[in-house]
C-alpha cells in the first residue's frame, strides 16, 4: 500500500487530504464521518468577526437591561459564560476530544485587536493549528494595496507572538503581486500558506430585484489557479503549502501534489458526492501511485514545480501564446462526446 503520510506545518498527517472549514465540520456526526472516511485533518467551521461583535453588542445590552430594577433582583441577569463565540471555543474542544486526526481552528476577523485576542482563545482550546483567513473587500477608494498588505503582515506577526501552535494563512488570489506578498508572509512567520479562499460574490434575484446568496460550489477546473502558485512557491518558501478550491478528485489532488503541495483542502465535492467521497479521492491517489511505481508522496511531490519541471513555460502567461500558435492542433482534436 502506498504511503500517503505528509508533514503540514510540523504536524504529521496520515495523508494530505484536509477537509476545509464548512458546515460539515460544525456537526459532530459529520466530523466523525470525516475521520472514518480517511481525512488526514479537518478545519473547524470559521469563527467570524461579525459573530464576535454581535455577541459583544448583545452582552452590553444585557448588562444594562435591568439597571433600573431593584438590587435584590440581580440574580435574573443572563448567564453569558457559554454564549455565542464562547460556544465556538467549547465546540473546538469537543471536536478535538472526539477525533484522533488533527483539528485546525479557523478565524475570520477584521480589527487587529480581534485577531490577536481570539487567536489566543482559539489556541487555548487544544486545536492543533490555527488558520487565519486574510482577504479585503475593495470598497474603499482611498485604501492602497500597500496599506492592506502591511496591516495583514502586522496581524500575522502579532498573532505569531501570542500563540504557540502552528499558524497558516488562507489567502484570496486578489493581490497585486501575490508572490511578493506570500514571500513577506513567509518571512513574517506564516508556517502554512493555503491557496486559495473561495469568496462569495454578489448575485441578484431579478424577479424580486434583491440580493440573494446561492450555494457557491467550486468546479474541478478551479484548482488550476492553486496549482500555478503552489508550483511557483515550492522550494522558494519555508511555509508548508496547501492547495485549496476546486479539488474534486484524485486527479485534481495529484495535480497540486506534483506542483509541490504538502496538503490539499476539499469541500465542494463532499456536498456533491457525500463525505464518503473522501475515500474515493484517496484510493485514486493510491492507484495512480501504484501504476507509477511511487511508494510515498516524496517520490513525486514537486516533480513539476517551476524549479524542477522540464518546461518552465508551464507557469508563464506566454504559454497561452504557444496555444494560439498551435491552434490548428487544438481545433482539430477529436471530441470526447
Amino acid at each position: 500500500m502506498a504511503n500517503l503520510q505528509t508533514d503540514y506545518m510540523g504536524i504529521q498527517l496520515a495523508n494530505p487530504l484536509v477537509v476545509g472549514a464548512c458546515s460539515l465540520t460544525a456537526h459532530m456526526d459529520s466530523i466523525k464521518k470525516i475521520e472514518e472516511h480517511g481525512a488526514g485533518a479537518l478545519v473547524i467551521q470559521s469563527l467570524f468577526e461579525e459573530q464576535i461583535q454581535l455577541e459583544r453588542y448583545r452582552h452590553d445590552e444585557d448588562m444594562v437591561m435591568y439597571d433600573d430594577w431593584h438590587a435584590e433582583m440581580t440574580n435574573i441577569f443572563p448567564e453569558k459564560e457559554h454564549a455565542g463565540p464562547e460556544e465556538h471555543l467549547m465546540w473546538i474542544r469537543k471536536a478535538k476530544e472526539s477525533v484522533s486526526i488533527p483539528v485546525i481552528a479557523s478565524l475570520n476577523a477584521v480589527n487587529p485587536e480581534t485577531w490577536v485576542e481570539w487567536a489566543e482563545k482559539l489556541a487555548e482550546t487544544g486545536a492543533d493549528a490555527l488558520e487565519l483567513n486574510f482577504y479585503n473587500i475593495p470598497v474603499h477608494f482611498d485604501q492602497s494595496a500597500k496599506d492592506i498588505e502591511d496591516a495583514q503582515v502586522e496581524t500575522l506577526r502579532r498573532v505569531r507572538e501570542k500563540v504557540q501552535i502552528p499558524v497558516s494563512v488562507k489567502l484570496s488570489a486578489y493581490y497585486t503581486s501575490p508572490l511578493e506578498f506570500m514571500k513577506r508572509l513567509d518571512e513574517a512567520g506564516a508556517q502554512g500558506l493555503v491557496l486559495f479562499n473561495r469568496l462569495f460574490h454578489p448575485s441578484f434575484d431579478i424577479d424580486k430585484e434583491a440580493a440573494n446568496f446561492p450555494f457557491n460550489l467550486s468546479h474541478s477546473s478551479d484548482h488550476r489557479l492553486a496549482l500555478r502558485f503552489v508550483g511557483l512557491l515550492a522550494d522558494n518558501v519555508k511555509a508548508s503549502l496547501c492547495a485549496s478550491n476546486g479539488i474534486h478528485s484524485g486527479k485534481d489532488a495529484i495535480d497540486v501534489l506534483l506542483a509541490g503541495a504538502d496538503t490539499f483542502q476539499t469541500v465542494s465535492t463532499l456536498y456533491q458526492n457525500s463525505v464518503g467521497h473522501l475515500g474515493t479521492i484517496l484510493r485514486e491517489i493510491e492507484d495512480w501511485m501504484k501504476r507509477k511505481g511511487y511508494s510515498s508522496l516524496d517520490d513525486f511531490r514537486g516533480k513539476l514545480s517551476v524549479e524542477k519541471t522540464p518546461d518552465r513555460w508551464t507557469y508563464r502567461r506566454a504559454q497561452y501564446v504557444r496555444m494560439l500558435l498551435r491552434s490548428d492542433e487544438y481545433l482539430n482534436r477529436p471530441k470526447l462526446i
